[in-house]
């Protein structure tokens, strides 16, 4: 039986781009990563070598995602706009795309079954459109403030956003009603001083059977306006909504938490990036600090899980993409 050794992670393999990462995502075979840069264009690389490939979708885009089958990749960008491309074209051109939000599109999710496209934006509203053909399928309304992100439970009956002020909506796909909310009390504040709120849901991750629902963000801000405050991630219990546990780091870290995963064998994967660096930290299920961390030259600004199990992405704002390797071992 195969385990994994965290404590031996390390870094295998980078790429150094020429702009600040934002986003990036292990496509569903683990051949390519596809990541977003401040230039405006998303990217592939094949990473068993250096080739990179330009999708020019002319925004930032922090939104990735794949259709199940492997062969189209959406990109939700700033601009606003909802984008279909083919995976592995050798030119990428959009082969469709809809204005999906007023404002930055800030996330994107492909339904298990591929049918159905979820993003959520800056207009305080998620949407539900059609794979096949780009129309309008559903609108959700509920959060009133930009909403980070969305997520499709494995089930593909329900969806879940996560907004600024750290609320959960859990909607009714079918009737296209919230069925109910959670907030992360810990994961927003408002800052009377700069008349802002600062936090909320930067990376949301079900486990694969659906039963955990892992949020991650900032708390312990003291300074809004700087970003100053501590990574941290919520874990639920999908089926109760009770908040099980809130992890954070050992020594304090600055920063933001900025992406999570749920690894099959049990434990909770999260990035750390802001003033005090960038980390990959490691958490037990039931261990408010890691009982792991691998410190990066630079921040850390977005994370992705490959299907594997054994490879993790990030992105930085140094401008390299790093894949760290998470050692494996035979008992």
């Amino acid at each position: 039986m195969s385990t994994i050794d965290v404590t031996k992670t390390h870094v295998a393999k980078e790429l150094k781009h020429d702009s600040p990462i934002i986003s990036c995502r292990f496509d569903p075979t683990g051949k390519y990563v596809f990541f977003g840069a401040q230039d405006f264009k998303v990217w592939r690389w094949e990473w068993s070598g250096e080739a990179k490939v330009e999708f020019n979708h002319n925004a930032w885009v922090r939104g990735i995602a794949f259709h199940p089958n492997g062969e189209t990749v959406l990109t939700a960008g700033y601009d606003g706009r909802l984008v279909w491309w083919l995976v592995a074209a050798d030119k990428p051109e959009p082969i469709r795309e809809v204005n999906a939000h007023d404002g930055w599109a800030r996330a994107v999710a492909v339904s298990p079954d591929g049918s159905l496209v979820a993003t959520s934006g800056n207009d305080h509203k998620v949407k539900l459109w059609s794979f096949a053909d780009g129309s309008l399928v559903k609108e959700f309304v509920g959060h009133d403030c930009h909403v980070y992100n969305v997520l499709f439970h494995p089930d593909g009956k329900s969806l879940v956003s996560g907004d600024l002020k750290a609320n959960l909506i859990h909607w009714n796909i079918e009737t296209g009603e919230q069925a109910r909310k959670m907030t992360a009390e810990a994961l927003c504040k408002y800052d009377p001083t700069f008349l802002a709120d600062i936090g909320g849901f930067r990376g949301l991750a079900f486990d694969s059977a659906g039963t955990r629902l892992a949020g991650s963000g900032i708390t312990n801000v003291t300074n809004a306006f700087a970003g100053v405050g501590n990574p941290a991630i919520v874990v639920y219990d999908w089926k109760s909504a009770e908040l099980k546990i809130q992890h954070e780091s050992k020594a304090k870290l600055q920063g933001v938490g900025w992406g999570v995963a749920l690894h099959p064998d049990n434990f909770v994967i999260g990035i750390s990036g802001g003033g005090g660096g960038g980390f990959l930290l490691f958490w037990k299920p039931d261990g408010k600090e890691e009982f792991h961390q691998l410190k990066f030259p630079n921040n850390a600004r977005d994370l992705d899980l490959a299907s594997d199990g054994l490879h993790v992405v990030t992105g930085h704002y140094d401008k390299h993409i790093r894949i760290s390797m998470l050692a494996e071992k035979t008992a």
